[in-house]
């Protein structure tokens, strides 16, 4: 079984998973309108692309937008979830280890300690995220079963990890179910919302050229939207 999941299956959620960005991240692209979007866009290169890194940078900084800067509690957990979510499964190093085995490469480790913090970081924002879904009304309303399984599929490699890590009932078990969870984790993100993941880049790109060209950027306007 392990040799199963860790083989064929990892291989296959790996190549599904890199297809699929490649794949949406052209059509994404190729959905824009000629009349609209990219005339502009290849009349003044030098604008959009300025307006696009400013637009990105501002982002992922946190408070770095207006609308950041209005929720500040969801900005806390929006941050805190991602930063655990990305720094856990690219720099653990147990995860380096498998990528070098794999891959014949791997990033640099964080230590133990660190990846427990993030990781805790990580399961406690979800929650914070899902109370702040079923108590306040306007998020409430466009919440359905399938946000909550995003949620569940984005968490779920998260808290097998911290089972198996403290080694909570049968150790074996929960390495498998991490290993397949993070499997799952890989066949959706193509496929579900969890493509924001790349088309975040992509978004925040064509939304930062428009505003750097068509929306007064022209004319000096540092806006981020």
């Amino acid at each position: 079984m392990y040799e199963f999941i860790t083989g064929f299956m990892f291989w296959l959620a790996l190549g599904v998973c890199l297809t699929g960005v490649i794949v949406r991240t052209i059509l994404y692209f190729r959905g824009l309108q000629w009349n609209l979007d990219r005339v502009a866009y290849k009349a003044y290169p030098v604008e959009g692309f300025k307006g696009a890194i400013r637009s990105i940078y501002k982002w992922i900084l946190p408070f770095g937008t207006h609308g950041w800067r209005k929720q500040p509690f969801m900005t806390v957990i929006f941050f805190s979830f991602h930063l655990g979510a990305v720094f856990v499964p690219l720099f653990l190093l147990a995860h380096n280890l498998f990528l070098k085995e794999k891959l014949g490469f791997s990033f640099f480790s964080i230590n133990g300690g660190v990846a427990d913090f993030l990781t805790w970081l990580v399961v406690v924002s979800t929650i914070l995220i899902i109370l702040r879904r079923i108590a306040l009304p306007e998020v409430r309303i466009m919440t359905n079963w399938y946000d909550y399984l995003i949620i569940l599929i984005s968490v779920a490699p998260f808290v097998t990890g911290l089972m198996a890590r403290y080694q909570v009932g049968d150790y074996s078990f929960w390495l498998l179910a991490h290993i397949i969870s993070g499997e799952i984790l890989l066949f959706a993100i193509p496929f579900t919302k969890l493509s924001h993941v790349f088309l975040f880049f992509a978004s925040r790109a064509q939304l930062g050229m428009d505003y750097g060209i068509k929306r007064g950027g022209l004319k000096g306007t540092k806006m981020a939207w």
